[in-house]
């Protein structure tokens, strides 16, 4: 779905995760294959908590992309193809658009390994360019991937982005000048579960941050000081429900899911104009919340000009 006309100007890029967002890729449930039951009866082993409700998902993806397009935002929808799983709706983690063109990732979850080449074949159709590709044995998840300013990418190493993919990225990179620092990740749930940085925090604006406080590794925690965020943390209680995952839309605007009302009431109260859509079926289920389901392609340029 397209919902503005294509500019002739360049339409991508990245280095930012809390400008405006202008142009965002997503993959609804009926293209991941929620309504096929081929597709939907590998819940257990992709590891959601019950079998999917289609038309629950369908309306809740809806919802979000009724959000993102009242943001402003250009909607693109991933086509589709035979190669994709239930997991595809999380379009975040398959690629990461940068000023410079498109890395591709290679997704640490087996069952995801076709969705990098497919955001490529995709993304080189809307004119944009490609980087490089993350190649094996490195693997690399979106989700683990913030951008904490032009020049600097911080990197959840765990399960799913491992050693070998965190220096394919700073060896991509390291001719833009950009630096990659590795942020460790816990254990977490174990190597079965989807434990990703952006799991642990949301970045909410250029100094402020969403989260999990006491599963982020020290070091990472020290770091952000060092660079002057200011922290909101969760409601602990509302870990599970995915309390920790929300999408920065730009000009002071969140997007979270419902499910999580005191979390969300003090992200009100610290002034943020916050959307919410039900996310139940959508993003709890399968462990993915408004971030996941979102693959910005464009945000507006915050940092004309950016000095460290």
């Amino acid at each position: 779905m397209r919902t503005k006309e294509p500019l002739t100007q360049a339409r991508f890029n990245g280095h930012s995760m809390v400008g405006a967002l202008e142009r965002v890729l997503v993959c609804s449930p009926r293209t991941a294959g929620w309504n096929e039951s081929d597709y939907a009866a590998k819940w257990q082993q992709l590891g959601f908590h019950h079998a999917p409700n289609f038309a629950t998902a369908q309306s809740q993806h809806d919802a979000l992309c009724r959000e993102l397009k009242s943001a402003g935002a250009e909607l693109i929808e991933l086509p589709p193809t035979p190669a994709l799983s239930l997991d595809a709706v999380y379009t975040h983690d398959a690629s990461l658009p940068t000023d410079h063109g498109l890395i591709v990732m290679r997704l640490g979850k087996t069952n995801r390994l076709s969705e990098g080449p497919h955001h490529a074949a995709s993304c080189e159709t809307l004119h944009i360019s490609i980087l490089g590709t993350i190649t094996s044995p490195a693997t690399t998840e979106a989700g683990d991937i913030l951008w904490l300013d032009p020049k600097t990418l911080l990197v959840g190493h765990g399960y799913r982005t491992n050693a070998a993919g965190i220096q394919q990225l700073s060896s991509l990179l390291a001719p833009h000048a950009v630096e990659v620092i590795s942020a460790p990740l816990p254990y977490g749930p174990g190597p079965s579960a989807c434990l990703h940085l952006m799991s642990l925090i949301s970045l909410l604006d250029e100094r402020t941050a969403l989260v999990d406080l006491p599963r982020l590794a020290v070091e990472t925690v020290e770091l952000l000081k060092s660079r002057r965020y200011k922290f909101i943390e969760i409601d602990p209680s509302e870990r599970d429900t995915l309390a920790c995952n929300v999408l920065a839309l730009g000009n002071n605007r969140l997007l979270a899911i419902e499910e999580n009302p005191t979390t969300n009431t003090r992200l009100c109260h610290a002034g943020f104009d916050l959307r919410t859509f039900p996310g139940s079926e959508l993003c709890i289920n399968g462990s993915g919340g408004p971030t996941c389901l979102t693959r910005p392609l464009l945000r507006e340029d915050t940092h004309v000009g950016f000095v460290r």
